[in-house]
């Protein structure tokens, strides 16, 4: 008997990333989404996927570093408390800090609002070969300024520009942002963590109880959560108006963050794995240089390492000639 094919990591991971993914194409009910799916796996399973995931994604981004073509935006929205942060610590656990960076994105500054909405997130766009991520992003300005229209009038936007269609042209702005950037070579993808506001109120009293996360907790949050139909129904119409084939948008159960932290990590991989990242080949002119470095680097033994030398000088006189030949 025939042994079946070996499935694809992608197909995989499949089930982990395709049920949470909105491209725009079709229907979207922010409420059709459950905050506490666990795809039909138990936490242990999922510290399983989770480990294996932290290890690809250190190879993937090593291939994404030397090969220096390609760069990936990982952008993390949600209500406080829903885990951005703990994602970020998670997934990214063991990943060499000098190819990612965590970007937060607060109150905008005085200088900030001497520019346009997006100026602040343009100048912290990921290089080539590097990983960026935003905990919040640009998208707080079709967010947090809707429910508070109050803040507009600190962006200092000609007032007869501020009109009932701001958001949907906030909207198509971004849209057309991140095509561009995706014609780049830059990767987005977006993560709605979505949370339930009754495991909101759990974390909130978490931090409430445990003084070494007492920092994390201000009462603006209890003011913000008070706004929380308002905030549901903003993000879905964000999502709707927002997802794209070049940059979908995942909604994320985030109630049990073991399992919130699969998706991420699965769809961070999955997206990786389809880039085809390979580590650079050296081309002939350089093999044969290697050839003369070793010979010149060798040569420094002296004496006492001449036999050995002369073998190590052999067998790389023997790879230039191969090159040479092949040439």
């Amino acid at each position: 008997m025939s042994k079946k094919p070996k499935r694809s990591l992608i197909e995989r991971l499949r089930p982990y990333v395709a049920p949470f993914r909105f491209d725009g194409s079709g229907m979207f009910h922010l409420k059709s989404h459950r905050t506490d799916e666990r795809g039909g796996l138990d936490k242990a399973d999922g510290e399983k996927i989770l480990e294996a995931n932290r290890k690809r994604l250190n190879d993937f981004q090593e291939k994404l570093y030397a090969q220096d073509r390609w760069s990936l935006l990982v952008i993390f929205q949600g209500m406080d408390a829903s885990g951005k942060d703990s994602a970020t610590k998670s997934i990214f656990e063991g990943v060499n800090p000098q190819g990612c960076e965590v970007i937060s994105f607060k109150q905008p500054s005085a200088i900030e609002l001497n520019h346009d909405f997006m100026w602040r997130a343009m100048t912290a766009l990921p290089e080539r070969g590097r990983i960026g991520i935003f905990n919040r992003s640009y998208y707080e300005e079709c967010l947090v300024t809707r429910v508070h229209p109050e803040l507009m009038a600190k962006e200092k936007i000609p007032r007869k520009l501020v009109t009932k269609n701001i958001w949907r042209e906030r909207c198509e702005d971004i849209t057309a942002i991140e095509r561009y950037l995706s014609r780049n070579g830059i990767v987005i993808l977006k993560f709605f963590l979505n949370i339930s506001k009754q495991e909101q109120r759990e974390r909130f009293l978490d931090r409430l109880d445990e003084p070494s996360k007492n920092w994390k907790f201000s009462m603006n949050d209890v003011s913000e959560r008070a706004r929380w139909p308002r905030y549901m129904a903003v993000y879905q119409d964000i999502l709707r108006h927002t997802s794209t084939p070049f940059a979908p948008w995942h909604v994320v159960p985030a109630d049990h963050k073991w399992f919130a932290r699969v998706v991420i990590g699965s769809t961070i991989v999955s997206a990786l794995d389809g880039l085809n990242l390979r580590f650079p080949r050296a081309d002939k002119a350089s093999l044969q240089e290697f050839a003369t470095v070793r010979k010149a680097l060798e040569s420094e033994g002296g004496g006492q390492n001449k036999g050995k030398a002369d073998s190590k000088t052999k067998r790389a006189a023997k790879v230039g000639k191969r090159v040479a030949k092949s040439g």
